[in-house]
């Protein structure tokens, strides 16, 4: 199949019909504004946040189950001071091994009725990206790195979780560390996400190609082109647990088409944090190579897949420029890896080569596996 490529943009341009439900009813306890949206994750501006509780305790023991008491507290848009009971607890797998980060993702657990009227209206338990390493401040960048893919993807499709940034200042109530002020990020829950795009989350085991809503499918495999990453998969997930590996599912009705949403990219390319390996089902060099991972029964999308992402190139660069944390030679590696990226899907040796060349027949099985 050939995507003719002409002047440097697409020769073929598709309508975008990247189907989007009709948000389901708010409740009472989770009110959202016209965009669907919790107003937590209404707006894009870092919050300013202080969190103070047993750190040296959550780090030391990093539990999974039981959740430290602590206290969150951030301005109101009136001046305010607003102060918020909380718990937290460490959660992850990989992030949460001490050898990996000294400073684990961590779950934020607030109480819903304290939080109404406030900006987390409707929040009840909140994933947090941390820092990873306290003493390190090079990887508050590779936290902007991943909240960028995130955003990024937002922009692509509503069939994605939403995130906040956060500017958060630190304070050990054990005493023992001094207070350090770190950007992290928090992610709209599974529900959240399933209530705002009219489905419901799936529990099931593994799921076949031809289940997956098409369009959907293909929008996810050519990101995580985009970013580089190759840490999960759209129709296994790991053993002894319901799909996906790095990724959920959702449905309307329980069955097909199945919408998958991706999330976890700490191991893609844009973001290349040191600890970051390459997926061993895969012959890379480093995990900013790029591979594309895609279904060629689905080839046939890639015109209008391109196009929407070459439709939105002016919007993402425009959240690397929002992003004015990044530090000039961060910046400067994230522009370099978005612009080949759009080489890549404005050429059509590339496109034949990279794509067309490398796509994944459905009995293709070394392409689902997870590390």
């Amino acid at each position: 199949m050939k995507i003719l490529v002409a002047n440097g943009l697409l020769g073929i341009i598709c309508a975008v019909s990247i189907s989007i439900s009709p948000c389901a009813d708010a409740r009472e306890d989770n009110p959202v504004g016209d965009s669907g949206l919790a107003p937590l994750f209404a707006d894009h501006a870092s919050l300013v946040v202080t969190i103070e509780a047993p750190l040296k305790t959550l780090m030391d023991e990093r539990p999974d189950k039981d959740y430290l008491e602590g206290t969150f507290s951030y301005t109101r848009d009136d001046g305010t001071e607003q102060t918020l009971d909380l718990k937290l607890r460490s959660r992850g797998n990989f992030r949460r091994q001490e050898d990996i980060c000294n400073f684990p993702p961590v779950r934020l657990n607030f109480r819903k009725k304290q939080v109404t009227d406030t900006v987390f209206a409707g929040q009840d338990k909140l994933k947090l990206v941390t820092h990873c390493q306290r003493n390190r401040p090079s990887y508050e960048q590779y936290v902007l790195r991943e909240y960028l893919a995130y955003r990024i993807l937002q922009l692509m499709t509503d069939k994605s979780f939403s995130v906040r940034l956060m500017h958060i200042n630190w304070i050990d109530t054990d005493g023992f560390n001094k207070p350090r002020v770190k950007y992290g990020f928090v992610l709209e829950d599974d529900d959240a996400v399933a209530e705002r795009i009219g489905m419901k989350t799936m529990k099931i085991g593994n799921v076949t190609h031809a289940a997956l809503d098409r369009r959907q499918e293909n929008l996810v495999n050519v990101f995580q082109y985009l970013i580089g990453n190759t840490d999960f998969s759209l129709v296994k997930g790991p053993e002894y647990d319901h799909c996906c590996h790095n990724s959920m599912l959702l449905s309307e009705t329980d069955g097909p088409p199945i919408t998958p949403l991706p999330y976890d990219f700490d191991f893609a390319g844009l973001v290349n944090a040191p600890y970051a390996g390459t997926n061993p089902n895969f012959k890379l060099r480093t995990v900013r190579e790029r591979l594309y991972r895609g279904q060629c029964s689905n080839n046939e999308l890639l015109p209008e897949t391109f196009r929407h992402f070459l439709d939105k190139k002016d919007a993402i660069y425009a959240i690397v420029d929002e992003l004015e944390m990044f530090s000039p030679n961060f910046r400067t590696t994230v522009i370099r890896y978005l612009d080949e990226f759009y080489a890549d899907i404005t050429h059509q040796q590339t496109i034949d080569f990279k794509f067309i060349g490398r796509c994944n027949e459905e009995s293709a099985d070394v392409a689902d596996l997870s590390p």
